[in-house]
C-alpha cells in the first residue's frame, strides 16, 4: 500500500504538541514503517519592530495537521486516539480521504518558498493608508497604489507640495496609518 498524505484536525494552538505525540506513539507502536512526515504547516514571517527586522514562523493552515501514511484500521485508530486530535479532514468519519498529490506539492512549495523568502507580516492592499517610518518621506502618509508581493515593495502615492506623487518604497519602510 502506498503512502498518501491526510489531513488531520487538531484543536488550534496544539499542532506542535499533536505532532510530538503522534510520533512518540508511532516509535511506541512500532508503526514507523506505515508513517512517513508528520508536518505543521508554517511560513517564516519578517516584521519590522522598532527598527529590528524579526523573523517567525506563522501556521497557514492552523488546526491542521498533515500526515503521509498508509491508511489501515491501526493506523487510523493511532492517528485518532492521539490527545487533541479532532478527527481526518475529508472522506467519512471512518474511510478518512487522502489530499491530492497536486494539493500535497503546494502545501510542500508554500514551506519551502517560507523557508527560501520569507513573507512579511503584515500584508498591505491597494487602496489603504500607510505611514513612511523610513528613508527620506519619514512621517508622510500615503495611499497604496500597487503592491508587489514577489520583491516586498510597494508603489505609494505621498502627498509632496498638495501634489500626489508615487514613492517606490519597501515593505519594512511603512506601516498601517
Amino acid at each position: 500500500m502506498a503512502m498518501r498524505w491526510f489531513v488531520v484536525q487538531a484543536f488550534s494552538g496544539f499542532e506542535g504538541t499533536v505532532k510530538r505525540s503522534m510520533e512518540e506513539r508511532i516509535e511506541r507502536a512500532g508503526l514507523g514503517e506505515k508513517f512517513g512526515d508528520i508536518l505543521v504547516p508554517t511560513e517564516e514571517v519578517v516584521e519590522i519592530r522598532n527598527g529590528q527586522k524579526r523573523r517567525s514562523e506563522r501556521k497557514f493552515f492552523p488546526g491542521y495537521v498533515l500526515v503521509r501514511m498508509e491508511m489501515d484500521d491501526e493506523t487510523w485508530h493511532l492517528v485518532k486516539d492521539v490527545p487533541k486530535v479532532l478527527g481526518f479532514i475529508g472522506g467519512t468519519a471512518d474511510r478518512p480521504a487522502p489530499i491530492s498529490d497536486k494539493e500535497a506539492d503546494a502545501i510542500l512549495q508554500r514551506v519551502q518558498d517560507g523557508v527560501e523568502k520569507p513573507r512579511p507580516k503584515v500584508l498591505f492592499d491597494v487602496g489603504e493608508v500607510v505611514r513612511v517610518t523610513d528613508g527620506p518621506f519619514n512621517d508622510f502618509n500615503g495611499v497604496v497604489e500597487e503592491v508587489n508581493f514577489d520583491k516586498n515593495r510597494l508603489l505609494v502615492a505621498v502627498q509632496i507640495f498638495g501634489r500626489s506623487t508615487p514613492v517606490e518604497l519597501e515593505f519594512s519602510q511603512v506601516e498601517k496609518a
